[in-house]
């Protein structure tokens, strides 16, 4: 009988306690679950500028029809806007602070890069949710990722609540590789970045790793910080409410772990998907 995943090679966390802002408590966290939340990240005038800069770039027309702006399957709703530390200045600036930037290269050991930067936005009512998956899974496949030292960090610009589809994060799941069957299409992005159906693992991996250790969603008041793994499995629900949900998000890859040819495609994904560390992006 195959095996429904295999066992993660190398360490988790890669830095030390002593390199950088997250505390030894912290990084054990992150270590055990996958992920690590911390409430109010960002606050006061910091926030209220992101948040207008936010509606700023939802209502600029200027990026509907682009292909690094993807709307709801079935609406106009913007759904993700990529490479938005390309497009917004305030964005690139919170791309590149030390308190983000610290933490990653604490978790990961080494300096980074940005490798991927998106808004996702859940419109009340009509946002659709994310299948579980796992980000590694696509970042190796597709974009030629050789290892796991990646991170994501996810910025709430919204309240996130229970009936509004908040990130859902299977604890422990980043511990196993669990393989997706099937072949990957080519141009596959063009309709998995609106409903992804290729790379999702079995439901019968779910079941077993979730009967094992749950699923939480971390969730709050707009500010908030949530720091997971690349290979921790993740997914949403549909926006039930009439609140939207949004978040700024920011993956750090290893400089030496940049993209080279795909490990399970024909050819990479367009560069507003996965940045070069040189940043070779022009929207």
């Amino acid at each position: 009988m195959q095996s429904l995943w295999v066992d993660r090679r190398g360490p988790v966390i890669k830095g030390s306690a002593e390199q950088g802002p997250l505390s030894q408590q912290q990084l054990d966290e992150f270590e055990n679950k996958g992920f690590l939340f911390e409430p109010n990240f960002i606050s006061g005038d910091e926030l209220a500028l992101l948040r207008e800069e936010l509606k700023a770039l939802l209502e600029n027309d200027a990026f509907r029809g682009k292909d690094y702006s993807v709307v709801e399957p079935s609406g106009k709703e913007i759904r993700s806007l990529f490479a938005v530390h390309y497009l917004s200045k305030v964005f690139a600036r919170l791309a590149n602070n030390e308190r983000l930037v610290g933490r990653a290269r604490q978790i990961l050991g080494g300096e980074t890069y940005v490798h991927q930067s998106r808004i996702n936005y859940k419109p009340g009512f009509e946002g659709k949710g994310f299948n579980w998956h796992s980000d590694f899974e696509t970042w190796h496949a597709e974009d030629g990722m050789p290892d796991m030292n990646a991170v994501s960090a996810s910025i709430v610009l919204t309240d996130n609540h229970e009936f509004n589809g908040p990130l859902m994060l299977i604890p422990g799941s980043h511990r196993v590789f669990v393989p997706c069957i099937g072949e990957t299409p080519d141009n596959n992005h063009e309709t998995s970045l609106k409903k992804q159906e290729v790379g999702v693992p079995s439901q019968e991996a779910l079941r077993q790793l979730i009967e094992r250790n749950g699923i939480e969603a971390p969730k709050g008041s707009a500010g908030g910080l949530l720091l997971f793994d690349c290979n921790t499995l993740h997914g949403s629900n549909a926006n039930m409410s009439p609140d939207p949900r949004s978040n700024a998000f920011f993956v750090y890859n290893r400089v030496d772990n940049r993209c080279g040819e795909p490990f399970a495609a024909k050819g990479r994904r367009p560069d507003f998907l996965a940045h070069e560390p040189e940043g070779r992006f022009e929207p």
